[in-house]
């Protein structure tokens, strides 16, 4: 048998003498991915969060959350390989998974993370031709939005994830550079170690942190509602409120192309 050793992104060697035919992905956005190379006949199990496409949870057994996953299932359905990421799980999960089998880890904070992940997705599963395929998509539909953006001009943003704290999108993740990336200026994404990659902050400040032109209130993992858009507005001094698609600033995978569409009508909007 010949052995492919292949290389995660965060450094781990992996070595298969056959393609893994047997996947447990714990990170709905991948889950997303594997199905559109072709995968969802090697997936034995998701998390409850994979909700894209809709039908894989009444099909696929459900071993849990991101954050929290039932060992004892993943067990039972004798995986052998578990694709997990850096940000989404945690390192003491990853540990007690690697007991199982051999565990995957992504990581992904810029779009050349995310073509490089498909990419090795491709190696890993024997499925260069689809993977090739998407990156190729993806690689045409940036070159397009950038065209579409470059005259917009710069507007400063707060990007809100959570409430009880407040907390936001700050540096070195994926939302921060989709946001960059839509000529948005994050006023929370500055160099200090204070700023942090989702920091809580204090509502009342918001105007001595950055003043922003937009606050933008994702869907996920926070559900914000209108009350929520009246207090924050309370302590900005023009901003405009604006309820977007959490799923499209920090899905990664195969969502990036549906999000540079959706970008595009939210720039129009605004």
């Amino acid at each position: 048998m010949k052995l492919k050793t292949l290389i995660d992104q965060i450094g781990t060697s992996h070595s298969f003498t056959t393609s893994p035919q047997r996947i447990i992905s714990l990170v709905p956005s991948q889950t997303e991915l594997l199905f559109e190379l072709g995968l969802e006949s090697r997936l034995v199990g998701i998390t409850k969060f994979c909700v894209h496409p809709c039908h894989l949870k009444s099909t696929i057994k459900l071993v849990g959350g991101t954050k929290k996953v039932h060992f004892e299932k993943i067990k039972l359905l004798k995986p052998d390989i578990i694709i997990c990421n850096k940000e989404e799980n945690t390192k003491e999960i990853v540990e007690e998974l690697s007991k199982i089998c051999p565990v995957w880890i992504t990581d992904i904070i810029t779009i050349e993370d995310n073509f490089q992940m498909i990419n090795d997705f491709g190696k890993l599963f024997n499925c260069r031709t689809e993977a090739q395929k998407w990156n190729d998509k993806l690689a045409f539909a940036l070159s397009d939005f950038k065209n579409f953006v470059k005259n917009i001009p710069v507007k400063k943003v707060a990007y809100f994830i959570w409430k009880d704290p407040f907390m936001v999108a700050g540096r070195d993740n994926f939302i921060n550079e989709l946001l960059k990336l839509n000529h948005f200026e994050n006023i929370y994404a500055n160099n200090s170690e204070k700023a942090g990659r989702y920091p809580e902050i204090e509502i009342e400040k918001i105007r001595s942190a950055g003043d922003p032109d937009l606050v933008f209130l994702s869907s996920e993992p926070f559900p914000f509602k209108e009350e929520h858009a009246f207090e924050i507005g309370l302590h900005t001094h023009h901003a405009t409120t604006v309820f977007v698609d959490g799923e499209m600033f920090s899905w990664y995978g195969s969502r990036l192309l549906k999000a540079f569409d959706y970008f595009k009508k939210l720039h129009a909007k605004l």
